[in-house]
């Protein structure tokens, strides 16, 4: 954050790949390449938690706080590593190339781990670095695998439903089920111990080529978790262990009865006495994955809204404060080198401007919100911005460029972009004109999604909050990155100071 660099947003599920979804096979490593060969310094990514289609296949909703999802895992890395042959698994289906079919990918690639797990599974007991991963990673790797063995064994019902001696985790009941199902468990771990190999080796090339990983991370957990499963103090349950409170946002001028999110909410006083230790835990698990990273809904640190659980909207929640600065002071105890980006949209209060003030977190400045209001005090609007800030065209929960000129930009809106722009702009050379907006920004920091970049509309949005269905579904084509793209990025990058040999 020290000097002007760029990156683009792109999700790994949303990689090129034969197999239905964006892997860590060669798409990845050509996308790396890329990305350097652009001068980009970034490669943005959304969590690489475990999804599920249960929650919609949203990365912000997962079984772990720690696990990977195994639906990024490579087929064709999986046979470079020697834990299976090409002849173990039929060739894959036609899969869509523009979109992810989750059901049917997850029936696919359940498949392929099946047989690598049976093939590999009697090697496992004096596979030395296998072991070792296990090992290490034991603190949420036991509970994690246990807990999707046992899902599957209730047949997916929640951790709540679960027997009464289950539930709470009694050390008997947990021996008998860990003994029971040690097969299950062991092939949780076999699939954990590739995804971080496989990962660990990608990031490990961005390294070589000077690509540094941007992270992100969800400051909530579901309760059906393996983390609120195995942590139930630490978070807001009643007696029978089901939520006493859930997370959420107040109502405002977007939604009239607020944002009703669900997660059980922390209870930060037992966090404290604890020396924050889980978080602790997660965050040093997230600086081994990525070099820098996102924390979603950064006031949620220093106050949240608290719904009573059953309520049906947010309306009937409160503000509660949390302890953000003896909490971030605890961190960067533990990691006096943690970069920090602090997801501040929305409304922000002044507490929360003040403690990441202190800390100097930079804040994001969303493109598509600076023709609102008044140009001359909009925080987004270019002329406004400051150095120690993520300027982003969009993000993953906005309409792509092209989109929002034509479905949300409204007339006084178009005429407040031209009147910037100095100049009328159409659907076809919006986008262009958007991301040069943020490349001359003094930010020192710009992320551009894909999308933007290649000028998509609306139906390749990567999300749409508060709906349900056809969500972190678009993929990028290996023929969507052409010459003419490479040239017109490298140039911009190169102009606007921003490639990372312009300050080496």
């Amino acid at each position: 954050m020290e000097k002007r660099s760029s990156g683009i947003l792109l999700h790994i599920t949303s990689l090129p790949s034969p197999y239905g979804i964006g892997d860590f096979g060669s798409e990845a490593y050509k996308f790396a390449d890329f990305l350097a060969e652009t001068h980009q310094s970034f490669w943005q990514i959304l969590p690489l938690n475990l999804t599920c289609t249960a929650y919609g296949n949203s990365p912000y909703s997962s079984f772990s706080a720690f696990a990977g999802s195994h639906l990024m895992i490579s087929p064709e890395r999986m046979i470079k590593e020697g834990f299976l042959s090409e002849t173990d698994f039929p060739s894959s289906p036609e899969f869509p190339k523009e979109k992810v079919d989750y059901t049917a990918v997850t029936e696919y690639k359940e498949k392929i781990f099946s047989t690598a797990f049976k093939k590999n599974k009697n090697d496992l007991p004096g596979h030395q670095d296998f072991q070792k991963f296990c090992s290490e990673n034991a603190h949420w790797l036991d509970d994690y695998s246990l807990f999707m063995s046992l899902k599957k064994h209730f047949k997916e019902a929640e951790w709540g439903h679960w027997p009464e001696e289950l539930r709470d985790r009694k050390e008997s009941a947990i021996k008998e089920m860990s003994k029971t199902l040690k097969d299950t468990i062991l092939q949780e771990k076999f699939l954990q111990y590739i995804f971080f190999n496989q990962w660990y080796s990608l990031k490990t090339y961005c390294d070589s080529i000077n690509i540094k990983i941007f992270g992100d991370i969800p400051i909530y957990v579901n309760y059906d978790s393996a983390d609120v499963w195995s942590h139930p103090d630490i978070f807001s349950l009643n007696s029978e262990k089901k939520p006493l409170f859930v997370s959420g946002v107040p109502p405002d001028y977007f939604s009239a009865t607020g944002q009703l999110w669900g997660h059980p909410v922390y209870k930060w006083d037992l966090l404290k006495k604890s020396g924050y230790a889980w978080w602790i835990k997660r965050i040093e698990h997230n600086l081994k994955l990525f070099h820098l990273f996102r924390l979603d809904h950064f006031r949620g640190f220093v106050g949240y809204w608290e719904v009573p659980a059953g309520e049906k909207t947010a309306i009937n929640g409160k503000w509660v404060k949390a302890p953000a600065e003896d909490f971030i002071k605890t961190l960067l105890k533990h990691f006096p080198q943690m970069s920090i980006i602090a997801e501040d949209l929305g409304i922000i209060t002044p507490d929360v401007k003040e403690i990441m003030k202190k800390f100097k977190f930079p804040g994001m400045k969303v493109l598509l919100f600076a023709f609102n209001g008044d140009p001359r005090t909009n925080p987004y609007a270019p002329h406004n911005h400051i150095q120690n800030c993520v300027v982003y065209t969009g993000t993953h929960d906005n309409n792509t460029i092209k989109g929002w000129f034509k479905k949300e930009l409204d007339h006084e809106g178009k005429k407040k972009l031209y009147d910037y722009l100095g100049r009328e702009v159409t659907d076809k050379t919006v986008h262009h004109e958007i991301i040069r907006l943020a490349m001359m920004s003094v930010a020192n920091m710009v992320i551009i999604p894909m999308q933007d970049l290649l000028g998509l509309g609306e139906k390749d949005r990567m999300n749409l909050p508060a709906s349900t269905s056809n969500n972190w579904e678009w993929r990028l084509t290996p023929e969507q990155i052409t010459p003419s793209l490479v040239k017109r990025l490298s140039e911009m990058t190169t102009i606007y100071g921003r490639g990372y040999e312009s300050g080496s």
